[in-house]
Order: C-alpha cells, then structure tokens, then sequence
C-alpha cells in the first residue's frame, strides 16, 4: 500500500517541521501514544517505507516523512508567524495527507478539522518546532497554532491566522491567501480612510470566518461581522471578492 499523498486527490494538507536530528520515527510516535490522546496508529507499514496511517475520530491520514525512510521535499512556504523564515527553512519537514479513503474530501470542514487537531497531538508529542497549513503557505510556531485552533475545535470561530494567511498591502488592505482551498475564492479587504491597520486586520480575521460559514459570494452581498461592523463585497471575478467596510 503507498501512502495516500502520493494521490492528487490525497494531496498534503499540512507539515510538521523538525531539527533534522529530531525528525520522529514510527517507533517514536508509537512509544508517545497515551489514551490522553485522540488518534491512533491504523496501519504501520515497515519503518523504512517512512509513513504510518494515523486514524482520529473515525478518519485516517498519512503521515509522511518519517525517520528511517525517504525524506519529503520542502513545501511551497511564503511567511511565516512566532518563527523566522530562515529558521524554517532549516528545518526537515513531515507531510500530511488524507488517507484514501477521504480521497476528495480535504476541503470539507470535517477532515480539516480533523487533520488540525491531529496536528495539535502530534506537535506536542513530537517536538515540533513549527506548523504550516499549506494552503496558506505560511509557517507558525506550535504554541501560536494551538493557541490560534483551539477555541475552533471546541466549537468558536474559525482560526483565519492559522488556517489561512492575511497579507497587508499598500494602502492599508488586507488580502487574504488560502481561504481559496475551503470556499474557492480570495478576498481584498479595502479599509475606511480612517481604520487603524489592526482594525482593518480584526475586520479581515471575522470576515474570513463569515465567509468560511456562508459560502462563496456570487451577488452583492452586505456581510454583518461581530464586533467591527458590516462589510460590503463583491465578487467582479469568481475567484475574488472585494471587500469595502461600511
């Protein structure tokens, strides 16, 4: 059997970055199981294959890269928070990927919120220096991730600094990358002349999380967000929205 993200419709959604002495093998992540934590091994192939099916609350995803086996190239990663790039890119990464059988399914709210907690138990057990989702393309240290998901997987709003990347642009705007991965379309959130850009960026966090809750905007659309106001979008593209703040 190959692991799963050797399939297109597999593909990675996340890496878990080590120091490249401590990247963890099979044995590692077994001898670190606990019933304290909510996955399980579900399929172990030979250690120099350096992958294991991991399985959590029903679903299973491959993770890749292990000590012992054939390293994983470097995702596509553009920024990174709580972590510097350079240190980033010195690290070795882990990839994981839906298991087959969710084949198709990495964009539904379901399995990505099962790939994050998974996330969550492996960087704690594993010695993980940072986290990327990878649709974002942004890497983050393992205590600001947690920090950041969290209060989404016990049931609050949905985590846009780790799950997606916020880019301030000239002019004070904020553009949104990897929110195109769960609702297929990015946005372009123009200020009011008189914002703050933390205020703009406070306004950009609540729209993604609108936004990952209502779907794509096909017409005009006035979007009330909690705590900063309504916002007006557009979508002139299919792929963009513009965002104005009312």
């Amino acid at each position: 059997m190959d692991a799963s993200d050797q399939s297109t419709d597999c593909a990675p959604l996340a890496a878990l970055f080590y120091a490249p002495d401590g990247v963890p093998s099979l044995a590692s992540i077994r001898s670190a199981l606990s019933p304290a934590l909510r996955f399980s091994i579900s399929n172990a192939p030979d250690e120099s294959e350096g992958w294991v099916e991991l399985l959590r609350e029903g679903l299973t995803f491959d993770l890749r890269g292990l000590a012992g086996g054939p390293p994983c190239a470097f995702p596509n990663i553009g920024g990174s928070l709580g972590i510097g790039e350079a240190e980033v890119r010195a690290l070795t990464p882990l990839l994981l990927a839906p298991g087959p059988h969710l084949a198709g399914a990495g964009r539904l709210l379901p399995v990505i919120r099962g790939a994050v907690g998974l996330l969550v138990d492996l960087a704690r057990i594993s010695g993980a220096a940072a986290i990327s989702w990878l649709p974002s393309r942004s890497a983050l240290a393992p205590a600001l991730f947690e920090r950041a998901v969290q209060p989404w997987l016990d049931g609050g709003p949905f985590p846009a600094l780790a799950l997606t990347a916020l880019h301030r642009e000239d002019g004070g705007g904020v553009r949104s990358e990897g929110l195109k991965f769960l609702m297929g379309q990015e946005f372009l959130l123009e200020p009011k002349p008189s914002s703050t850009g933390d205020h703009t960026l406070r306004v950009a966090v609540r729209l993604v999380d609108w936004l990952v809750a209502h779907g794509p905007v096909t017409a005009p659309v006035e979007a009330i967000l909690a705590g900063t106001g309504a916002v007006l979008l557009e979508a002139p593209e299919w792929d963009r929205i513009v965002a104005r703040c009312c």
